[in-house]
């Protein structure tokens, strides 16, 4: 049986994750925190140890794996510290705020040959999969705009936890946290980045952005708009790629639509997509599946430095209120 240790209960998707990890036969063995009293609350609520010494923990024989859902800030030390102890590592987004950090990480991670995976549900997703594919086959032309929300609540109505608002803990508000859904598939649909502008504010004014735009020229001459809030009330997700000869439109709840000139009967307006493929595993049962079964994990270590790519020059670009080149000389 694998044995996993949940490290950090800070995200607030750390409940969730340890009731799958119990559901799919692994064994929680361990909790580490870096706040104690959390740490040793839930660690008996889940009939595990807890450890308050994270180094003690991870040189502890009946740990296979960690999930780490500790503040952003804290994710290279500790998942550097992971790898050199030989344990395989599944995280929460996003992998590091800047791209050096994630290099850090990624070395580690290497020379000590432990499995890794990060999440991003949406890349899972039948309806990213197909446009994916439609792109890559041509059903729509020349890609020339995509766009993507992702937006809640969470803030306005106050059901995050205040500590979401620390800077120095997450990194960032809402684009940090909820943003990097579209972020990281922008980059899955787009590839190399150009350039980026952006626009954030915080409509409830706290410490961090709540609301927020970045716009993103692509190599590949695409532009994309990535929105994201946590004060939109019933925000629907939406997912658009427009090209030179097709359309794909998303909105939740309701089927992907598909105009393209390039169908064997050409389709003028919008149709259902009828031939989705299958969902991916959801990242976390793809962790536990190559961990147990040596499946492969379909994103990595550069899914995760592509996104925190997009992330810090997002950022960069809001604070100096400049648009951003990528990889320039």
């Amino acid at each position: 049986m694998l044995n996993v240790a949940m490290l950090s209960k800070w995200h607030v998707h750390a409940e969730g994750y340890a009731k799958q990890i119990k559901e799919y036969g692994a064994n929680i063995t361990c909790v580490w925190d870096e706040d104690a009293q959390r740490g040793a609350a839930w660690a008996a609520q889940l009939g595990a140890e807890f450890e308050p010494n994270l180094d003690t923990l991870l040189a502890r024989g009946d740990v296979d794996a960690v999930a780490c859902n500790a503040p952003t800030a804290m994710h290279k030390e500790i998942l550097i510290k992971a790898a050199n102890a030989g344990k395989a590592i599944f995280t929460e987004k996003a992998l590091a705020p800047t791209v050096a950090e994630c290099d850090e990480v990624a070395a580690a991670v290497t020379v000590n040959n432990v499995k890794f995976c990060i999440s991003m549900p949406w890349r899972c997703r039948p309806e990213t999969l197909y446009a994916k594919k439609a792109i890559e086959e041509g059903l729509l032309g020349d890609i020339t705009l995509i766009r993507i929300r992702n937006a809640h609540n969470g803030a306005s109505a106050n059901w995050l936890p205040e500590y979401w608002y620390d800077e120095k803990t997450a990194c960032g508000g809402a684009m940090m946290d909820l943003g990097c859904h579209p972020m990281y598939g922008v980059s899955y649909l787009c590839g190399k980045p150009k350039r980026i502008a952006s626009m954030f504010n915080s409509i409830t004014d706290r410490a961090v952005e709540d609301n927020a735009v970045s716009l993103i020229e692509f190599e590949n001459k695409c532009i994309a708009v990535v929105e994201t809030a946590l004060v939109s009330f019933k925000s629907p997700s939406s997912f658009e790629v427009y090209g030179t000869e097709g359309t794909i439109i998303d909105r939740e709840g309701q089927p992907l639509m598909l105009a393209s000139c390039n169908l064997e009967e050409p389709n003028n307006g919008f149709a259902p997509v009828t031939d989705l493929p299958a969902a991916l595993p959801n990242p976390l049962t793809m962790f536990l599946d190559a961990c147990t079964k040596g499946t492969p994990i379909v994103f990595g270590l550069e899914a995760a430095r592509n996104l925190s790519e997009l992330l810090e020059m997002a950022y960069v670009a809001h604070k100096q209120n400049v648009v951003a080149g990528f990889h320039e000389e």
